[in-house]
């Protein structure tokens, strides 16, 4: 099924995604624990996304870059800020310079990630929360929502390779 609904609240500065999938929570879990299968849906189709470094534990830090259709890359970092294995995970992401490291260009978004089972399998929440309305908006104007949308569009297909 996917991606249920998607919300900005340009007042409280969020960004909220509703995604449900055909898999337990385990399975949806392993997504963004394994490197190799979160770079396979992390970036839209047309951005798709490098893991160089995931350390998946509280504190540890990631690295990873993009790939446009013209070859260009867009690099980013990540700090796992909490981890409560199968169902609970909180990241910083930033915007990183050549070697991985934050820029501090557009800041920081905290995220907010949680997996429940439901009658039809898990329903991912994405709650994502900006610094500043400029930043949210930014985000907004460089593509995220859809970005993301297309994105989780992916995992589906990636789930069902596990099934086979």
């Amino acid at each position: 099924m996917t991606v249920v609904s998607s919300q900005t609240d340009p007042e409280a500065l969020t960004l909220t995604f509703v995604a449900e999938f055909d898999a337990n929570v385990e399975r949806v879990w392993q997504i963004w624990e394994d490197p190799r299968q979160l770079e396979r849906w992390w970036g839209p189709p047309t951005w798709p996304a490098t893991f160089d470094r995931h350390d998946f534990v509280p504190g540890g830090r990631s690295k990873y870059y993009m790939t446009g259709p013209d070859g260009e890359k867009a690099r980013g970092w990540w700090v796992t800020t909490a981890i409560r294995s199968p169902e609970h995970l909180e990241f910083d992401d930033g915007f990183a310079d050549d070697d991985g490291e934050p820029t501090g260009e557009l800041g920081v978004t905290h995220a907010v990630v949680t997996l429940e089972q439901v009658e039809a399998g898990t329903r991912m929440t994405v709650f994502s929360t900006f610094e500043t309305a400029e930043q949210l908006q930014k985000m907004m104007d460089m593509g995220m929502e859809e970005g993301m949308r297309e994105a989780m569009g992916q995992i589906d297909s990636l789930l069902a390779e596990a099934r086979a």
